[in-house]
């Protein structure tokens, strides 16, 4: 059965960050192709919820979040299966302090 991807507020935050920052830095085709590729990714989630390893550095969390790896970002997720959702809750650029991950 399919589930469900839910992009949380702060996902969509990160993710409009993510493009103005690549579109002011690169180019906006480049900025695109990165969201495309993020959300892309995300969608893999709806038939295989947990293609990704748990995420250790949130594993003092009471929910248990994993993750995917598209490019440079990080696509941190969380599963409920009872309403079939998949819930994406950050998407964190791998290129910062793992310390900066969950704040």
């Amino acid at each position: 059965m399919k589930y469900v991807v839910v992009w949380s507020a702060f996902s969509q935050e990160k993710l409009d960050e993510i493009f103005e920052y690549h579109k002011f830095k690169v180019s906006y085709k480049v900025a695109k192709q990165i969201i495309t590729k993020l959300i892309k990714g995300a969608n893999i989630l709806e038939t295989n919820p947990f293609a990704g390893p748990i995420e250790l550095l949130l594993a003092n969390r009471k929910e248990k979040y994993y993750y995917l790896v598209c490019g440079n970002y990080k696509v941190i997720y969380s599963v409920d299966s009872t309403n079939k959702q998949v819930k994406i809750a950050d998407v964190f650029d791998t290129r910062q302090n793992p310390t900066k991950m969950g704040k």
